[in-house]
């Protein structure tokens, strides 16, 4: 028989006297070592990253604890064992991501927690809609720096997704007093603006900029809180079947998307939607791993989270020299993303003119991709500058103001094409 790891516990509870509790039970049993008694969080964020423990038990009400904290001490390799407390529930602790929440006195089940033998906590899940038997499908819109069209690429692949035709009736008003909000059903697609270099979703659908959207439903998801109510009341209806979880107001608040937190966001978005379209940022860099001895926010997590999460990939690039070879760039760059993106991938090309590329541009286009990327399969979109100025000057989407665009019916196309990829409901 192969002999019994020994399990080197941290241990930061805040109340004496539940500290005292759980250093005492946990010290007098076999293949268990107290390591580390901390204070405060910060202090067992260190001991857990310098490598002093396997497992750490902290209490529901410890300052600062949240999603961020406790995705930080299971990426150091420690199992997350948190006393409930009446101040933070179990729900809410689960909801943080913690492997196992035990009641407070209860020591034979903190025993069992901290050797691994108690049952894993299950985050809390609230009803959903109907989906058609099936989870939502997440859709990353994603582009490198420079290529036109990815904001407009993702509204009007949301649009079409939703089958808004044009008779949609013109929205007014939005965002400034709440408004019942209809039942979602199996065509319901939930739009967010996930990029933190140059947020636009608000603006160019002519909405208030106020909203907090997806940051306030990261908030929500950091403290363990978000459920697929508090989520639709972030998301507002701003166009028929079509939810907006708007973007963040200025460059300097992308440390309000942290990836952990969005993690779950989008895990509640499969919940609440049938189809998530996110506007991704155009940098894939890990920024982390230029710091040596310090752990930074990520600016580029809200992306690489998209990614990470999505079950389709649309990538976007320009239909002209310059747009094409940075598409051919940023394919490698995504195959070589630091998270895995497994997703399907559908290469679109926008604003396709032959005074860009010269006489047959789309021929001209595929051969290009074909030779310099492998990419045999190509979307192309026409360019249409009179339709897309129309509808960015009034804020609103091609089949409201120009139903007869190509650029609109090459966007439909697109959304068979997502729908195709899609796997059959189970």
């Amino acid at each position: 028989m192969s002999e019994e790891r020994t399990v080197t516990v941290l241990v930061a509870v805040r109340a004496p006297d539940e500290e005292a509790a759980a250093v005492t039970v946990l010290g007098a049993q076999a293949q268990i070592t107290v390591a580390r008694r901390c204070a405060e969080l910060h202090r067992l964020l260190a001991a857990a990253e310098a490598g002093a423990g396997t497992a750490a038990v902290v209490s529901g009400d410890l300052p600062g604890l949240d999603r961020e904290a406790v995705g930080r001490l299971r990426g150091a390799g420690l199992r997350v064992v948190a006393i409930e407390d009446p101040a933070t529930p179990a729900a809410r602790l689960a909801g943080l991501g913690c492997d196992v929440v035990v009641a407070g006195g209860d020591t034979e089940d903190l025993v069992a927690a901290v050797r691994g033998d108690a049952p894993e906590a299950a985050e809390p899940t609230a009803p959903a809609p109907d989906l058609g038997g099936r989870s939502g499908t997440i859709i990353a819109v994603w582009g490198p720096a420079g290529s036109p069209g990815r904001t407009t690429t993702a509204i009007e692949l949301a649009a079409a997704l939703a089958g808004i035709g044009a008779t949609a009736q013109r929205r007014s008003g939005l965002l400034r007093r709440p408004r019942p909000v209809p039942r979602p059903h199996a065509d319901t697609v939930l739009l967010a603006d996930a990029d933190t270099y140059a947020s636009s979703v608000t603006s160019r659908l002519g909405l208030l900029d106020d909203a907090p959207g997806l940051a306030a439903a990261a908030r929500a998801a950091g403290q363990g809180v978000l459920d697929v109510v508090t989520l639709a009341r972030h998301s507002p209806v701003v166009l028929p079947a079509v939810r907006v979880l708007t973007g963040i107001t200025r460059a300097s608040r992308w440390p309000e998307l942290p990836a952990t937190s969005l993690d779950m966001v989008f895990q509640r978005c499969r919940e609440l939607a049938s189809w998530t379209v996110v506007d991704c940022g155009p940098v894939l860099e890990a920024d982390e791993l230029l710091m040596y001895d310090t752990r930074a926010p990520q600016r580029n997590g809200a992306t690489l989270s998209a990614l990470q999460a999505a079950d389709v990939v649309v990538v976007v690039g320009g239909a002209d020299p310059v747009g094409l070879q940075r598409l051919v760039r940023g394919m490698e760059d995504l195959r070589d993303a630091a998270v895995p993106v497994p997703a399907a991938r559908l290469v679109v090309v926008n604003r396709v003119r032959d005074a860009a590329v010269g006489r047959r541009a789309e021929s001209q286009v595929r051969d290009a991709l074909a030779r310099y990327a492998g990419v045999d399969d190509v979307h192309l979109v026409p360019d249409d500058p009179a339709g897309l100025d129309t509808a960015l000057l009034a804020g609103r989407v091609l089949a409201e103001c120009a139903p007869g665009s190509p650029a609109r019916a090459a966007f439909v196309g697109l959304a068979g094409r997502v729908r195709e990829l899609v796997p059959a409901a189970v």
